[in-house]
């Protein structure tokens, strides 16, 4: 199965080859070697892999090829607010970003794609709906679910599910949502599942055997949790120090573009507000609205903005080849998101620099970051 090394490879019809080439694609990803000669010829999958690993690309061709090879013919009736196909993401900022990689990739197909998440406006997104038939909808389950209820979207029809990050759709409570909306969709038997999760562990496990029929797994395991082209530093120090650190790592002239996360949303607020004066900067939290988000995205993205702080659920999705450093103000909680922060440099072959803050707070998180990542840090004294 996994004799196929580069797109050409694989029985992809004309336009989305073309497409692509256009993205400057050619070698297959190891993800996209061993799933889509699989999922093209229709059957389940299960997919564990980090972001980085083309996955996103790995599912919409998928979709793309099964609607292609299927098309509507004249005396087939279909319906306003029925998709053929649904991708559910946990974030807005990731749903946004599998958004536009489809866009990329259905430009020479009829294709019509939908995006809907919550913090947009509704009458928008309705209008979308309503302009013209529904091939893939790519949306956050509480959106989905909100206007499944009001009558705007069926799911009735659905030929591609697609579940993305599962481990933190269920961190974040969405399960019953996704739940209401597949018991809507045609049995598994009757359409295809895809559903991709960076861990997995027995709930996730248990959901996939509950919505895929037969599933292909297929598990990319990084060489290492955390990249090699990462250069990993902690520095000890004091609560009341953090704040003149991260002002001379931002400002030294190696620090190119920077992403600064922090575990609650109050945390980035206040460093916002703290280094707005002297920097440009932009932040990503649930307390920010969506338009403003994807607007700060964009600044952060063109290179307007050189700061971004940040929380883990606004952080997930965020997908810039070019930022030169990551730093945690304060440690994670869950291993996986210091995992998540610091792949967030490092991408596309380049090298990056994470610095971690350990003050006594953090310091508790440690010992499990360790086991996780199988690995003893070297713990330096910041220098003030």
């Amino acid at each position: 199965m996994s004799n196929f090394t580069t797109f050409t490879d694989l029985p992809l019809s004309t336009a989305t080859l073309r497409a692509v080439s256009d993205l400057g694609f050619t070698e297959l990803t190891p993800i996209q070697a061993k799933i889509l000669p699989h999922t093209l010829v229709r059957q389940d999958a299960i997919g564990q892999a980090q972001t980085g690993t083309g996955k996103t690309a790995t599912f919409l061709l998928t979709i793309m090829e099964a609607l292609l090879k299927r098309p509507f013919t004249n005396d087939e009736e279909r319906y306003l607010g029925e998709p053929r196909a649904v991708v559910m993401a946990p974030t807005r900022e990731l749903a946004q970003q599998i958004f536009d990689d489809c866009i990329a990739l259905t430009k020479y197909t009829s294709l019509h794609s939908v995006c809907i998440m919550g913090g947009t406006n509704y009458e928008t997104q309705q209008h979308e709906l309503e302009r013209q038939y529904v091939d893939i909808l790519v949306a956050t389950p509480g959106r989905l679910i909100d206007l499944a209820n009001k009558g705007m979207v069926y799911l009735d029809r659905v030929e591609v599910l697609v579940l993305d990050e599962a481990d933190r759709m269920l961190d974040m409570g969405f399960i019953p949502d996704i739940k209401r909306l597949v018991g809507r969709m045609p049995a598994n038997t009757d359409r295809q599942s895809l559903l991709f999760s960076a861990t997995f562990n027995q709930d996730v496990m248990n959901l996939a055997y509950r919505w895929l029929h037969e599933p292909q797994f297929v598990e990319i395991e990084p060489e290492h949790k955390t990249s090699e082209l990462v250069d990993q530093h902690f520095y000890l120090l004091t609560e009341d120090q953090k704040l003149d650190a991260l002002q001379r790592i931002i400002t030294d002239e190696a620090v190119e573009k920077v992403i600064v996360f922090a575990n609650r949303k109050d945390q980035v607020k206040r460093l916002y507000h703290k280094l707005r004066q002297a920097h440009n900067i932009v932040m990503l939290s649930g307390d920010v609205i969506q338009q403003k988000r994807e607007k700060y995205l964009q600044r952060f993205k063109d290179g307007h903005a050189s700061i971004l702080v940040a929380t883990d659920v606004a952080g997930r999705g965020i997908h810039v080849d070019d930022i030169s450093h990551v730093v945690n103000f304060t440690l994670p909680d869950q291993p996986d998101d210091y995992v998540h922060r610091i792949g967030r440099t490092g991408r596309a072959g380049q090298t990056g620099i994470s610095i971690s803050f350990v003050s006594e707070d953090d310091a508790f998180n440690i010992p499990a970051l360790e086991k996780h990542l199988e690995t003893k840090f070297t713990l330096e004294q910041w220098q003030e």
